[in-house]
């Protein structure tokens, strides 16, 4: 028992910054370009925007050819990539990088459902007005799609910690290293039971919070 909580005391600090740094880098730009190739299939699937099919099948083809791929697959086929761009693929931000271009897929199936769900009759009435596409999709879309799309947020993030997980079990730290490093190899139960624990609270929480403001944003 003593060992585990000294085990804790000196690593779970550092281990949590690592996996905090790697999901939200790899949440901003998740969301970001997730958001952007979900207005993509968007607009050229929508018949009051401006249709084309073969882009539509495309881009619909690589997020689907991303998402098919199992995530620890993805993450060794990422490694060289990382190795390049960084030098050492087994570091808190190579473990970003892979998590990165699993989220973008993921978020951009999420949200292009939020916006497909938004009313064709308020489209219609924007379009009747002259709006441009761009008044359309930010007075328009977004505002309709908010609770849907911040509720795919949470979900994505919620992700990506359990991703963070997987990331660490290469080295590239975080929550899944200290587990892999103390827990498993060293056969130290409670520092897997802490983990387990706090992963749990930490989920909570962000689901709470999620779902507080998915309720606010609600019209």
């Amino acid at each position: 028992m003593e060992e585990t909580l000294q085990i804790l005391q000196e690593n779970l600090g550092q281990a949590l910054l690592d996996t905090a740094y790697m999901v939200i880098v790899s949440a901003v730009i998740g969301v970001v370009l997730g958001t952007l190739v979900a207005l993509l299939l968007y607009l050229t699937e929508n018949r009051l925007f401006t249709p084309n099919h073969a882009l539509n099948v495309i881009v619909g083809f690589i997020v689907n050819a991303i998402r098919s791929l199992p995530f620890l697959i993805l993450m060794v086929v990422l490694i060289p990539v990382a190795q390049f761009l960084l030098g050492d693929p087994y570091t808190p931000t190579g473990g970003a990088i892979s998590l990165s271009i699993a989220a973008v897929p993921f978020f951009a199936r999420i949200a292009e459902s939020a916006f497909s769900e938004i009313d064709p009759g308020l489209l219609e009435a924007a379009i009747s007005t002259g709006a441009t596409t761009r008044q359309i999709i930010v007075d328009a879309v977004f505002p309709q799609a908010l609770p849907s799309f911040i509720r795919g947020v949470v979900l994505t993030i919620i992700s990506l910690i359990g991703y963070s997980a997987m990331v660490g079990t290469i080295g590239a730290g975080g929550i899944g290293d200290m587990a892999i490093q103390y827990g498993y190899n060293r056969y130290e139960t409670g520092v897997l039971v802490a983990i387990v624990i706090i992963l749990i609270v930490i989920v909570q929480i962000i689901q709470w919070i999620g779902d507080a403001i998915a309720r606010t944003v609600t019209h």
